[in-house]
């Protein structure tokens, strides 16, 4: 009777440690992206998690350390297409916007101002972004080049 009753609490122990380890896992991989206007709206309850943010980055803001990998730059919404499928290049006045800081990562090939990015990172409090990791959208539509 002891040695079933061994069996049954180790076994037990074990159950409970994978399920503990698949639920840990999924919460850790299952985060989708918030908005640059959903984050804005939701700072105070957000503060201080991790998230991922998608926007695109605001012109003239970029600054890249190669020595240091340190990257910087503000990201605003992504603005909605236009009817005719143009998307229309931010402009430098948008009111909602984050500074993002990237320390020992690479920048990304495809990184650009203009460029649709989803960052990794913690929402500090001061309303910057302490970003693991920097992510480019590929366009979601290729156009050939037109001749002229």
């Amino acid at each position: 009777m002891r040695v079933r009753l061994r069996f049954v609490i180790g076994s037990a122990l074990i159950v409970g440690a994978v399920a503990y380890l698949i639920v840990t896992a999924i919460r850790s991989t299952s985060e989708y992206y918030l908005t640059v206007n959903e984050v804005t709206a939701r700072q105070a309850e957000l503060g201080g998690q991790s998230l991922r943010i998608a926007g695109r980055v605001k012109v003239g803001t970029i600054a890249w350390d190669p020595a240091s990998l340190t990257l910087r730059f503000a990201i605003v919404p992504i603005p909605e297409p236009a009817a005719d499928g143009t998307v229309a290049p931010v402009v430098a006045t948008d009111p909602v916007s984050f500074k993002v800081t990237s320390i020992g990562e690479p920048k990304p090939d495809m990184f650009a101002e203009n460029r649709d990015v989803i960052v990794e990172g913690k929402l500090l409090p001061a309303g910057e972004i302490a970003a693991t990791q920097v992510l480019t959208s590929c366009p979601s539509k290729y156009q050939a080049k037109s001749n002229k």
